[in-house]
């Protein structure tokens, strides 16, 4: 057995902390409300129960966005959490959006392709309903997905701040059951639900619990490939993981500028986020 480690978090110091972070965060920008897409995964689950402790309930809007192929578990998951949260809630389907460009310009769309228009089309949706709400789009993704680009770029990858992008999946599995996530959602497989039946580990080849841990000692404890191989992980399986990581960094940075002049925006005038407020 390869050797693992403890990712166990304190989950009521990290729960006071990130309800701390977005009530801060948000108020900050010059705002008091926040916008969540709750696709009925544990993901977006927690960001909206941490957004309504931070916020208040009446001051969070929860949009579910339905597409035709979509699982009418993850509506009904949905429906749990604004239940349980007492957040505003509004659906919108996406299906006539989507289809219309896809039977105009991708009929031949692998699934892939359609799930990225999908993402897209969905961040579309909240940041009309973040003008007309007011209030700031609360991302959804983990450190698990964002590290091995297991998102779609200004889809799921695009919001205004995040509260859960430093937590691994397994991190957000045990805070999610902390703040009384509903157990049906906490325990099942985690999807996407882009396709019929399709699941992230199903799709990326691996769980979730295992790339946590090579993900651990490659990220946080800055061990190198070969260091984790010599742990008792597989060797193929590391490096799929190190290559996911490095040949999608670019999904985690600000786009680069060409620098011509002599304060260039992210090179030489780059400030904190509440730089002038």
């Amino acid at each position: 057995m390869p050797e693992t480690v403890d990712l166990s978090i304190n989950t009521a110091l990290v729960r006071r902390i990130l309800v701390g972070f977005l009530r801060r965060e948000i108020r900050r920008a010059g705002f008091d409300r926040a916008v969540v897409g709750v696709s009925g995964g544990v993901d977006s689950a927690l960001a909206c129960f941490l957004a309504a402790e931070a916020l208040g309930p009446e001051n969070v809007l929860a949009v579910r966005m339905p597409y035709r192929t979509s699982s009418p578990q993850s509506y009904e998951h949905g429906g749990l959490v604004v239940a349980a949260t007492g957040v505003r809630e509004r659906t919108v389907d996406i299906t006539p959006m989507v289809d219309a460009y896809l039977e105009r310009y991708a009929t031949d769309a692998s699934p892939v392709r359609r799930g990225n228009v999908m993402a897209r089309m969905r961040m579309v949706v909240l940041y009309d309903h973040s003008a007309s709400f007011g209030g700031l789009v609360v991302g959804t993704s983990n450190k698990t997905e964002i590290l091995l680009g297991y998102s779609t770029l200004y889809g799921d990858s695009a919001y205004a701040l995040n509260p859960i992008g430093d937590l691994y999946k397994t991190q957000v599995w045990q805070l999610a059951e902390a703040v009384g996530v509903p157990e049906v959602i906490v325990h099942k497989p985690p999807s996407a639900d882009l396709w019929a039946g399709q699941t992230d580990e199903g799709e990326l080849g691996f769980s979730y619990r295992l790339a946590d841990q090579i993900l651990y000692h490659l990220v946080d404890l800055r061990y190198t490939p070969d260091d984790v191989v010599a742990l008792g992980y597989d060797a193929a399986l590391v490096q799929r993981i190190w290559e996911r990581v490095r040949r999608n960094h670019y999904k985690r940075l600000p786009p680069p500028i060409a620098k011509l002049s002599h304060r260039t925006v992210g090179y030489d005038f780059w400030y904190l986020r509440d730089w002038g407020t």
